[in-house]
């Protein structure tokens, strides 16, 4: 597979693997700070726009942060650089990882823009109540109109599904001609209204019935008027574009949303049918060293080898 791929959904077929590795990061934690590396970078995302910085660049360097942490998973900008590593070894580092997981994979201008991106930075303003407020807001998972719903463990959060869907889509803006300051915007603000409104998947919706629209409209522009007055005048536009797929903004956003739906419930199906014999076996867990005999040898004799 090459990058030069002829159509968006050529690329569909290319990313879910990278997808999969960036989605995982929901999932990582470090010892610094509280919350999984994705939620950390929606907080972060959202600081950079309300101190008035460009979306672009704000989708440029959080992409490129998720492309590395695929690999690198918490070892960050700001972890390299507190090891003692100078400006252009940590770039460099960054940029390899990168490349291990995105080259081949993304668009030729995506993968460009991820190796020139500078390194993200804490952000200096707080972000609205929102913020944090989607990032303590459950997912529904998968519910369906008169049936019980289907409950995983541990639930991500808004914030986290969010910040997935706004990488994936400017990862995927390119290739569908659309403008990747804003796919990232609308990826981070399609859900402003569970800010308040627990989610009850689309069986909660259904019910709500001729409710629904009124209720997503007034809690949408709650959170609206939080933001900063040229902000909020950047992001109410983008939102109409939810509204169906026939716009290149419209198509990136439903292809990222349901990519990081799916890929979510395939990690709960994957991690409920998780076995020992990956781990040791596919994943190498006992990997190759001056002590792997060893090693293997001590769970041989306890039994616990596959």
């Amino acid at each position: 597979m090459t990058a030069a791929l002829a159509s968006p959904t050529a690329r569909y077929a290319a990313v879910p693997g990278l997808f999969r590795e960036v989605g995982d990061l929901k999932r990582v934690r470090t010892a610094d700070a509280d919350g999984s590396m994705a939620a950390r970078a929606f907080v972060r995302a959202w600081s950079a726009l309300v101190s008035g910085a460009d979306p672009t660049a704000v989708a440029d360097a959080e992409t490129a942060a998720a492309v590395a942490g695929a690999r690198l998973a918490g070892i960050d900008a700001g972890v390299l650089a507190d090891a003692g590593l100078d400006v252009a070894a940590v770039r460099d580092v960054l940029r390899r990882a990168i490349d291990e997981v995105a080259e081949g994979v993304v668009h030729p201008e995506t993968l460009a823009r991820l190796r020139a991106a500078p390194p993200t930075e804490a952000g200096s303003v707080a972000p609205p109540a929102f913020v944090g407020a989607l990032c303590r807001q459950p997912r529904a998972g998968a519910t369906a109109p008169g049936r019980p719903r289907l409950v995983v463990e541990p639930p991500e959060d808004h914030g986290e599904h969010c910040w997935a869907v706004a990488v994936y889509a400017a990862l995927l803006a390119e290739d569908h001609g659309a403008d990747r300051g804003e796919a990232f915007l609308l990826g981070l603000a399609h859900h402003l209204h569970n800010a308040v409104l627990p989610d009850a998947g689309f069986a909660g919706e259904t019910l709500l019935g001729e409710h629904l629209d009124g209720v997503v409209d007034r809690l949408t522009e709650r959170a609206l008027a939080s933001l900063p007055g040229d902000l909020a005048a950047r992001v109410r536009p983008v939102l109409a574009a939810r509204a169906d797929a026939d716009t290149p903004l419209g198509a990136t956003f439903h292809a990222a949303d349901v990519l990081d739906r799916v890929l979510q419930t395939h990690h709960h199906a994957r991690a409920a049918a998780f076995t020992v014999r990956e781990a040791l076996v596919d994943l190498e867990l006992v990997h190759d060293s001056p002590v792997q005999a060893h090693q293997n040898a001590v769970l041989d004799a306890a039994g616990l080898l596959p």
